[in-house]
């Protein structure tokens, strides 16, 4: 089930915030709200508006985030292909 597979990337989002160096702030910032609209696309899956918003957002923290930290990368990519595994 593609919620399943995407609560599960979001863990592994989680994990992977906390090896974030805390000087690292605007980083850290920008991972717990991605975790954050994440989170809201599971409790309102009928929110078409959030959906399409939400690609530009994972899409925006994959280019923020691919140079410095490439397993936070890796891990939006795979959330990506969920979300449109689950038609968004």
């Amino acid at each position: 089930m593609p919620e399943d597979k995407l609560r599960s990337e979001i863990e592994k989002l989680r994990d992977e915030l906390r090896s974030f160096a805390p000087e690292d702030h605007d980083s850290r910032e920008k991972l717990k709200e991605l975790l954050g609209d994440l989170e809201l696309k599971l409790e309102r899956p009928d929110d078409e508006e959030h959906h399409h918003s939400l690609l530009r957002i994972v899409k925006d923290a994959i280019a923020h985030f691919e140079t410095e930290h490439p397993r936070a990368t890796a891990i939006l990519n795979d959330i990506m292909v969920t979300l449109s595994n689950m038609g968004i």
